[in-house]
């Protein structure tokens, strides 16, 4: 079958989101065709072009999402007119109501709200949604538009309406002209040209691979042309618009907004995606509480590759047995400073322990982070000499990957009897997962998917919370044979639910599954421009190479007449193979 792609930010650009998870699924489904369509965050990761693609990529569409020019589209009278009804219910259903997920400040309760009111604002949203892509297809975009002062002033009529929140009334001119800069952005799918016989209107299923701009093209191409849309979320996009929003980022009116405004689009994606794929428990709660029918779920843990750490995990005596290691990204959510903390408490009970915190920071925040830590360690553990002649050593490493002390991911992992993971925020813990294949016993704080990766082969203690931290770390310090134990219990979950396998045998299934109860039925024609029974055969849709005269479909909707040109026959396999 044919797969179209939608990504954000990331595959098949170097740097970017998900590129080794969605290389390795591409890489996986060979028998598939796939075409990519990518939105791009920055010019830099648009310059950096794009990883090795394997020959079942068939094309790459982009399009950039940090910047747009005018689209040149001319809107007479009556464009404009339709232009201002359809954005003007589009930010009405975005003021009147939040959607029940906590996040957007001011939003009422949903426990409070009138159901069949709010199922009202979301039929609204989406009928306005749809109607401004239509708009754009007939118009040839609305980017013009969306950053016209009839957007502003649109926005404003919606937010002094006398049933909007609290909070978008208090909406200041500039809360407004930067809610509505961040629309545009996020609407911008509505101006591309991918959803005609030639792009997503082609595909037999849409995959996109994040919520937000990307899962919108998704539902752009099942409008136009009934194409079924699968939506994976490894991190919930609103819950990454929550995090990344926050009382420092944005004035109360902003994110009371765009917190209403990306919590009516997810519900809209989860409304209308035939099935959902969150990565955890833990996302597949969020997608629920944002009215995702959980009859549609399918929890599909991140695919890992395994092999690198066959060796550390089936040689358990490597360890050190007095050493803890903590590995990850340096950055305040992972929470160092109470690992630190806790690790004096570790001292007073085992003056032989030592920690090594292997990473490094992404970002200037990080890096400053990382300054403070090393200033900490310094202050609570003063370089240790074992003699008087002796040279002083600080039981706190630092290192990065490609260190002597660590030059590959596995050797960090081999070199500690525990695997410590202390963070604050977290999604889906990679690290712990890669300390599971390398047989280590882990302590970890409760946070996002942690227990349920964990499973029991773990400990787990309350964030926060050093005293419990160093207590579970020393418990397994002084006992061997139960590390061994959770060791080898965990390199055995590990094996079964998070391999690069399992992923991809899983995502295989899902894709029959969605095409055989949702398939695109496109009208034939013969070469005289009429339908044409029968000629897409059962045995079209069988992976392999068919003979035989066909037609190129259309979209099922469009008659003969709306053809500039009669289409003509192409090979079967063409058809056969997607």
């Amino acid at each position: 079958m044919r797969i179209g792609l939608l990504t954000e930010g990331g595959y098949p650009y170097v740097n970017g989101d998900a590129v080794l998870w969605c290389d390795r699924l591409v890489r996986g489904l060979e028998q598939h065709e796939f075409d990519v369509y990518a939105l791009s965050r920055s010019r830099s990761q648009q310059d950096e072009g794009f990883v090795p693609l394997p020959p079942q990529v068939g094309r790459v569409r982009t399009a950039p999402l940090w910047t747009a020019g005018d689209d040149g589209a001319a809107h007479g009278r009556r464009a404009r007119r339709r232009f201002a009804e359809c954005y003007g219910e589009l930010v009405a259903a975005v003021c009147a109501a939040g959607v029940g997920t906590g996040g957007a400040e001011g939003a009422p309760d949903a426990a409070s709200r009138d159901a069949s009111d709010d199922h009202d604002q979301a039929d609204r949203f989406g009928s306005a949604l749809y109607g401004l892509a239509e708009l754009a297809r007939e118009t040839g975009g609305l980017v013009g538009a969306l950053r016209s002062d009839t957007a502003v002033r649109t926005l404003e009529r919606a937010c002094r309406a006398p049933h909007a929140l609290r909070t978008a009334r208090e909406a200041r001119v500039p809360d407004l002209l930067a809610v509505a800069a961040h629309l545009e952005r996020a609407l911008r799918p509505l101006s591309l040209d991918w959803y005609g016989d030639d792009g997503l209107g082609a595909a037999d299923l849409c995959h996109a691979t994040a919520g937000g701009s990307a899962a919108l093209a998704g539902l752009l191409a099942r409008h136009f042309g009934d194409v079924p849309l699968l939506v994976t979320e490894y991190g919930v996009h609103l819950r990454s618009h929550y995090l990344t929003v926050g009382p420092d980022a944005a004035a109360p009116a902003v994110r009371a907004l765009l917190g209403a405004f990306h919590g009516r689009l997810a519900a809209e994606v989860y409304r209308a995606a035939a099935i959902l794929t969150p990565g955890n428990a833990h996302a597949r709660r969020w997608q629920e509480r944002c009215g995702a029918d959980r009859d549609r779920i399918r929890t599909v843990y991140p695919g890992m590759a395994a092999d690198r750490f066959t060796e550390v995990g089936e040689a358990p005596d490597r360890a050190d047995p007095s050493t803890l290691v903590w590995v990850g990204r340096v950055e305040p959510a992972k929470d160092l400073v109470s690992l630190l903390h806790a690790f004096t408490e570790v001292r007073k009970e085992e003056p032989g322990a030592r920690l090594r915190i292997v990473g490094a920071p992404a970002d200037a925040e990080g890096a400053a982070y990382l300054g403070h830590c090393r200033a900490l360690a310094a202050q609570l553990f003063p370089d240790e000499a074992e003699g008087a002649h002796a040279v002083g050593d600080n039981p706190v490493s630092f290192e990065e990957i490609g260190a002597p002390e660590a030059p590959a991911l596995p050797d960090a992992y081999a070199a500690g009897a525990v695997v410590v993971l202390s963070s604050v925020v977290e999604g889906f813990p990679i690290s712990l997962v890669e300390a599971m294949f390398c047989g280590r016993a882990t302590v970890s704080t409760d946070v996002g998917a942690v227990v349920e990766v964990i499973g029991g082969t773990g400990l787990v203690v309350p964030p926060r919370n050093p005293r419990a931290l160093a207590e579970a770390c020393v418990a397994l310090l002084r006992d061997p044979e139960r590390r061994a134990r959770l060791g080898a219990a965990a390199r055995a979950r590990a094996l079964e639910l998070f391999t690069v396998e399992q992923n991809i045998a899983a995502f295989h299934g899902i894709y029959l599954e969605i095409v055989s109860h949702c398939p695109v039925r496109r009208v034939v024609l013969d070469e005289s421009g009429e339908p044409l029974p029968f000629a897409t055969p059962a045995e079209s849709h069988v992976p392999g190479r068919w003979t035989g005269p066909t037609a190129r479909a259309l979209p099922r909707g469009i008659p003969a007449w709306a053809t500039d040109t009669p289409v003509r026959a192409t090979p079967l396999a063409a058809e056969g193979a997607r």
